[in-house]
């Protein structure tokens, strides 16, 4: 792993919430010079826009207690990086208004974001890297923020960099990874035969996603569509196997 520019920071961050509102967390990784930390959070009713937001903005304020140089931060948040480099300033303009003139959601997360920018005197680059695609310093985080919103107990890096066992100079991703992705987002186009949701372990088939989302919104819970009666037991089959 190369060792980060003296002066330089490299985050990664990353937010989940199970439920979506529901039980969340967020992880970041802060890599300066030899040195890397990881940082974690958990909160018991939030959604996925707030533990990334929150995830960035623990991350810069760290970041500034360890050196004042140029910050290169990846997400998967679209939502955060727009948010921070383009819609940010109309709302402070707007006096915290959408152009629609409603409330801005999460203003009391964006405002303590937007002063830990301020208070870098340096460029800060915002990078957007693909989700789940192998990405080693995503994937990380992606699994300190799940584990965290799930309860589980992480142990938290902090130490040389040359002890680190992910690369956070690496942001090559894995082609099979990002076409199982695809197919994913190609599967959720298609019509469902009916849903299935497992919470505290008891599994339960819906004719609608209304019944499905009605079920696993607020808690720790998993749902996949199924696209056939075959799909529908495989999936059963899956989610009755312990994690």
């Amino acid at each position: 792993m190369k060792e980060i520019q003296k002066e330089s920071i490299v985050i990664f961050c990353d937010g989940a919430s199970k439920g979506n509102p529901g039980p969340g967390g967020w992880g970041a990784i802060i890599a300066a010079g030899k040195h890397v930390q990881e940082l974690g959070g958990f909160e018991a009713h939030t959604t996925n826009n707030r533990m990334e937001l929150r995830a960035a903005m623990e991350a810069l304020q760290e970041a500034r207690m360890i050196s004042n140089g140029e910050v290169t931060i990846y997400t998967d948040s679209s939502y955060v990086i727009n948010g921070i480099t383009k819609w940010v300033k109309g709302w402070q303009r707007n006096g915290w208004l959408t152009q629609e003139k409603k409330p801005v959601l999460n203003k009391e997360l964006w405002e303590p974001l937007v002063k830990a920018v301020e208070n870098f005197d340096s460029v800060i680059n915002w990078e957007y890297v693909g989700g789940h695609v192998g990405i080693e310093g995503n994937e990380r985080v992606d699994s300190i923020a799940s584990d965290l919103a799930l309860g589980k107990n992480v142990d938290l890096y902090v130490g040389p960099i040359n002890g680190y066992l992910i690369d956070v100079t690496n942001i090559n991703f894995d082609k099979t990874l990002v076409k199982v992705k695809s197919d994913t987002k190609a599967r959720s186009k298609l019509k469902a035969y009916s849903y299935v949701s497992v919470v505290g372990g008891v599994i339960v088939k819906h004719k609608t996603w209304a019944e499905c989302e009605a079920r696993v919104r607020g808690k720790a819970a998993r749902f996949k569509k199924a696209l056939s009666q075959e799909d529908e037991a495989e999936i059963v089959k899956e989610f009755s196997k312990k994690k």
